[in-house]
């Protein structure tokens, strides 16, 4: 018995190195859930298109460190948002702030939208005169009453 439970810890052993790290968790588990709720509407600046909270990047476990002292320090979210697009801009915002800098950013695609809109509109207006105008002269829709006709009785 003894030689199997060595055999077993012997091939368990690679697998538990493998596992990994676990993630560093504040001794507030109230703080936690805050940073964690915070960092949820924040961009993590490597993945671009993830979250913070959910960026395993780097980076990202600097910044929530860094979101976790500051609010230990007794800083409120509206402060750590401040302290992070002073330091990194409106990018590390998944909702900017709307100002004339990003104002492209949050009209520009209604603006592509009606552009879009506009020119189908166009487009199939001069589309409908194009083939309004090409319609057939008496003499050849009399051709094609003969060929019609003639093509009917063989």
């Amino acid at each position: 018995m003894r030689r199997w439970t060595t055999f077993l810890l012997v091939l368990w052993l690679p697998l538990s190195a493998m596992a990994g790290e676990a993630r560093p968790v504040a001794e507030d588990p109230v703080l936690e859930q805050r940073m964690i709720a915070l960092s949820e509407d924040l961009r993590c600046l490597v993945c671009q298109n993830e979250s913070l909270a959910g960026s395993r990047a780097d980076l990202a476990q600097d910044l929530r460190q860094e979101i976790r002292e500051q609010m230990r320090a007794g800083k409120s979210d509206q402060e750590v948002i401040a302290y992070l697009t002073q330091r990194y801009g409106d990018f590390v915002l998944y909702k900017p702030p709307l100002k004339p800098l990003t104002w492209l950013l949050w009209f520009g695609p209604f603006v592509l939208l009606i552009g879009a809109a506009g020119g189908l509109y166009a487009y199939l207006k001069r589309r409908t005169s194009r083939l309004a105008d090409d319609s057939l002269s008496e003499e050849e829709k009399k051709r094609v009453t003969d060929l019609l006709a003639n093509n009917g009785n063989k």
